[in-house]
């Protein structure tokens, strides 16, 4: 019981910590910028998701490890980095902003998928073993950069065009 609660603490206080990053930095710094060019850096932290393929490293993690949460968490990090990637090579066409939007909902279901079947595995802490950074400090950052690209995808694309043309005037 109280390795779950340390768990759930620690990604809570990751949730909070990461929020007041992208409160206070990572938001400002993108929400001027031009719709492909604010999730270019959303979408190059995403392209290493591929570590979530960890999860499937005898020695990294515990052999007791649910093989349906390792199986599910590695392959679904693994398309997210695709799509990342993909989206990032085709960002500036329609394509590449159709891709981002599928790699969005991809990458957030994905996560919360993850969450999902850990408890219904009963995935205990210890069985995260090396892994145990990724659903505390990694997972976390990860929702909230999903939360602020949803934030750029839906926002009208014309306000920051036109508050980087006053920046530039005034």
């Amino acid at each position: 019981m109280l390795s779950q609660l340390g768990f759930f603490g620690s990604i809570a206080f990751s949730l909070i910590a990461w929020g007041i990053v992208a409160a206070r930095y990572i938001w400002p710094a993108l929400r001027l910028r031009q719709r492909s060019e604010a999730l270019r850096p959303l979408l190059i932290l995403h392209s290493f998701r591929f570590i979530g393929l960890a999860f499937l490293i005898p020695g990294v993690v515990s052999p007791d490890l649910p093989r349906a949460f390792a199986t599910s968490a590695a392959f679904g990090d693994i398309v997210a980095a695709a799509l990342a990637l993909l989206s990032l090579a085709l960002l500036r066409s329609s394509p590449g902003l159709i891709i981002a939007w599928i790699f969005n909902v991809w990458g957030s279901v994905d996560l919360v998928n993850a969450f999902y079947q850990a408890n219904a595995t009963g995935l205990s802490p210890g069985q995260l073993g090396a892994a145990y950074f990724i659903p505390t400090l990694i997972v976390p950052l990860l929702l909230i950069t999903h939360g602020l690209a949803f934030r750029v995808l839906l926002r009208d694309q014309e306000p920051a065009m036109a508050q980087s043309r006053q920046r530039a005037l005034g």
